[in-house]
């Protein structure tokens, strides 16, 4: 992207949005759209229509391929998915990745557990420097995203496959994200307003903002609770219940414009064929209109209760992780390790504060401080992701073979 294809307005949402919602509404997406009529909530659901849809995606994806690599996490999709692929294709051949950060909570062990339950090959990714190719990362997918695990990912791909499976999709159309449900319900009332709900909504999503949020940005970036407000209005001024309003926002969230558009760039740069089963779109529409109550268990905070049904099947339940993680690095080792020095380094003599965009009085009042909140220590990654792009596609002073070490 070059400068003279973005207006001032393109630049203003961009920053506002991502900065504030990690994603921006305006892309293009190849997954539809789900609307308000779409939530039908129907009492009860067919497991075993979830199931063979989830079986025939992945022949008619994988009919011709002789070997898979798949993204192996030891949560429950990349778990199901893996199974599933398993069970369908007996004699495929199965190579499965798992990413290993430093100083993070290691899931690898669990992984490769599953990965030989299924008979699959295993090999955990060592990350050392999350960051370090952040620069080419952002040059692939042309959006200042710091969470470049899918990156790693594809990269070691490449050479074992063309098929790069993952369970994506799990968590939005099945009722993954528990931890933000039971709050959202505890802060709404049978008489909230829509805009009580999308506060509610925002405050579930802590982490992606900060309380002096709207000091971080300059006037010409126009920042305004108002505009973000009226990107979730659709979602929340309806007569869907509300943890249905939820799975909505979710799914036309950072599923469709983060996700879905990161892992499809940088699957096609590296010539990976994407293997989805979960969004495919007859599933998609039937999960929407699965009841939230057969998804999500609020006297036990448990989700995605059809999915959890095949792992039951398949003998496998026991096997994955029992707190939700997936490839998750520790944000706060990774801001005391190398983040902190990076964000001084770019954002010291950053572009989007000379041209305008960010205030140097934000950064300067909150980059100093000792045990930074994680919600400040997201922003600042954010910002140097923001800088990173700025250099990369505005000013295009920056390489994408840099290295940030």
């Amino acid at each position: 992207m070059a400068e003279e294809k973005f207006s001032q307005k393109n630049i203003s949402n961009l920053i506002r949005n991502i900065l504030t919602l990690l994603y921006e509404p305006s892309q293009k997406t190849t997954l539809p759209v789900l609307k308000v009529n779409d939530f039908t909530s129907t009492k009860n659901y067919d497991l075993n229509y979830i199931e063979n849809n989830l079986k025939n995606s992945i022949e008619t994806t994988l009919e011709s391929t002789k070997n898979l690599t798949i993204s192996l996490s030891g949560g429950v999709d990349s778990t199901l998915v893996l199974g599933l692929i398993r069970k369908t294709l007996p004699d495929l051949k199965i190579n499965a990745i798992s990413i290993k950060f430093s100083d993070s909570v290691d899931e690898t062990l669990t992984a490769k557990k599953i990965a030989n339950f299924f008979e699959a090959e295993h090999e955990i990714i060592h990350i050392e420097n999350y960051l370090l190719d952040l620069p080419a990362a952002i040059s692939i997918t042309g959006m200042p995203f710091w969470d470049i695990h899918w990156y790693y990912i594809a990269k070691n791909a490449k050479n074992k496959s063309d098929f790069l499976a993952s369970g994506d999709g799990g968590d939005e159309l099945f009722g993954g994200y528990t931890f933000r449900y039971s709050k959202f319900l505890s802060l709404i009332k049978p008489n909230s307003s829509p805009l009580d709900k999308i506060q509610a909504y925002l405050s579930c999503h802590e982490r992606d903002w900060v309380p002096d949020q709207e000091k971080i940005f300059n006037q010409k970036t126009n920042f305004s609770w108002k505009s973000i407000n009226s990107i979730f209005k659709p979602f929340f001024d309806n007569s869907l219940s509300p943890l249905n309003q939820v799975f909505l926002a979710d799914y036309n969230g950072k599923l469709l414009y983060n996700f879905s558009i990161i892992g499809n760039k940088i699957n096609q740069f590296f010539n990976l064929k994407a293997v989805t089963p979960i969004l495919n779109s007859k599933l998609i529409s039937y999960a929407s209109q699965i009841h939230p109550d057969l998804k999500y268990n609020s006297l036990n905070n448990l989700g995605k209760i059809p999915l959890r049904k095949l792992l039951i099947k398949y003998n496998c339940d026991s096997l994955i992780s029992k707190e939700k993680l997936g490839f998750s690095v520790n944000t706060i080792n990774l801001w005391n390790s190398i983040g902190k020095e990076l964000c001084h380094s770019y954002l010291d003599n950053a572009r989007i504060v000379e041209d305008g965009w960010i205030n140097k009085e934000w950064i300067s009042s909150h980059i100093t401080k000792p045990d930074l909140d994680i919600k400040y220590v997201n922003k600042f990654l954010g910002l140097l992701s923001l800088e990173i792009w700025y250099r990369l596609f505005v000013t295009k002073e920056m390489n994408s073979t840099t290295k940030l070490s």
